[in-house]
């Protein structure tokens, strides 16, 4: 049987036929043999063009426009259209495909302009997909149309018709076959471009992620300066999504070097940006390069957050985030600590006279809320053995197993028991990311950056005589 379509013929035009001999009769057979081999031979070359484009081609448009001309060639017909769907079910308009493509403006017309077509789950609704099989029917001069759903994991892809224009058809099994592989193709295509996009998508966001990871990176100091009597240790954990965490330690007379920069009063600093991602990464180098720069004033901190506010108001304003930053300095000829509080999480004071723990904290706004903000400044002496814990909101807002935070009561308790076991400050912050760790899981992460400073002063240092602290 030859692949084409059968054309409807009447009865009488078989008495016409005379009866055949039989080397008449067997080269009428050789004939339709060698029809049938080429037909089998085009459409063989059709479907492998097709499969070729789908290997090779990587813009979807370019496939579709050959879906209508290898549809209607492989069944010999004049006309087809394709309908896809785009992924939340809504027509797709803008890879609407139909051959001849000058003689159905107006079913082109009523597609695009068809009010259904753009509701999400439209090609997955049976009732309005019997609808558009109407519309077509209804725009395309001829009886005789086939139509085929274009799926791929169970999921409505679009929809594939074919038609005559100028005689009827008689559709058989191999032509419906045929249609329904060229229909498949083509979903296989949709779907591995959806599957493109998406792992594009991945890609732009793990980009994003790798830009903010290195700028948040080159913020952080790779390496705790050395201070007369003090033991240092700093950790940023990162989260799967960037954070704005920020710590730093920079001398206030620079210009020093040696020894005497050792024995020099340091700024120690933590904050951390509302939001995460690149754009906080960026405003965080931004207030950085800011900040290093009123240190050089050697003000003291509330007046350093006071005028940092200022200068950092209008950027921040524009970007709709804020900024939480404690920001301390440190004397090591007088162990004397200033600090001053942006609405940051209160750092810890481990005494080691009393073995408590204190909260050293300041009133203050947020950097970037009030473009006035006042900030209090607030002194105290340490003395051998004290721990000052720096940290972020990462650490007390971690989930734990049971869906409980991690906490500033458990951080409390955490430091307490750890400062007790005579470590050195590497060895504390070591332990209370062991704590942290064991409380969020072996197989959960953290949902945001987590970092945390020690600072510790050594227990042998020789005191000089203070005028006693208020705390």
């Amino acid at each position: 049987m030859s692949n084409k379509p059968l054309r409807r013929q009447s009865a009488a035009s078989f008495h016409n036929i005379p009866k055949p001999l039989s080397e008449s009769a067997s080269s009428s057979l050789k004939d339709l043999f060698d029809s049938l081999s080429k037909e089998q031979k085009s459409n063989q070359e059709l479907l492998s063009s097709l499969a070729f484009a789908l290997r090779n081609f990587t813009n979807l448009h370019r496939f579709l426009e050959l879906v209508p001309i290898v549809a209607s060639r492989i069944v010999g017909l004049e006309g087809s259209l394709l309908v896809p769907f785009k992924q939340d079910g809504s027509l797709w308009r803008e890879q609407l495909q139909i051959l001849p493509s000058d003689q159905f403006y107006e079913l082109i017309r009523n597609l695009l302009t068809l009010e259904a077509g753009t509701k999400i789950g439209f090609g997955q609704d049976q009732a309005q997909i019997i609808a558009m099989d109407r519309l077509v029917k209804r725009n395309i001069p001829t009886s005789e149309i086939f139509a085929t759903s274009v799926v791929t994991r169970g999921c409505a892809r679009g929809r594939l018709y074919v038609f005559s224009l100028k005689h009827s058809v008689a559709w058989s099994d191999v032509h419906k076959k045929y249609l329904q592989l060229v229909a498949d193709l083509t979903g296989v295509a949709i779907e591995n471009d959806l599957i493109l996009q998406e792992v594009r998508s991945h890609e732009s966001v793990d980009r994003q992620l790798s830009i903010g990871a290195e700028i948040q990176g080159q913020l952080l100091p790779d390496r705790c300066p050395i201070i007369e009597g003090v033991q240092l240790a700093a950790r940023c954990r990162p989260a799967f999504q960037v954070g704005g965490d920020y710590y730093d330690f920079m001398p206030t007379r620079p210009e020093l070097l040696g020894k005497r920069r050792e024995k020099g009063r340091w700024a120690l600093v933590i904050g951390d940006v509302m939001g995460k991602g690149v754009p906080a990464g960026l405003l965080m180098t931004m207030l950085r390069g800011m900040l290093r720069a009123e240190v050089l004033s050697g003000l003291p901190p509330n007046r350093i957050l006071h005028d940092l506010n200022q200068l950092a108001q209008e950027d921040l304003s524009h970007s709709n985030r804020f900024v939480t930053l404690f920001y301390s300095d440190f004397d090591p000829r007088s162990r004397r600590l200033r600090y001053a509080n942006a609405a940051h999480n209160p750092p810890l004071l481990w005494r080691a006279e009393k073995k408590s723990v204190l909260r050293l904290d300041a009133p203050g706004l947020l950097i970037g809320l009030e473009l006035e903000a006042n900030y209090g400044c607030e002194e105290i002496s340490l003395n051998p053995g004290d721990i000052i814990l720096y940290y972020t909101d990462g650490v007390t807002e971690a989930l734990g197993l049971t869906g409980d935070r991690f906490g500033e009561s458990r951080l409390i308790k955490a430091l307490d028991d750890i400062a007790r076991k005579d470590l050195d400050a590497q060895g504390i912050l070591n332990n209370m990311f062991l704590r942290l760790d064991r409380f969020v899981g072996s197989n959960h992460h953290l949902e945001d950056d987590a970092s945390m400073v020690v600072f510790k002063i050594n227990e042998d240092l020789k005191l000089p005589t203070l005028t006693d602290s208020p705390i």
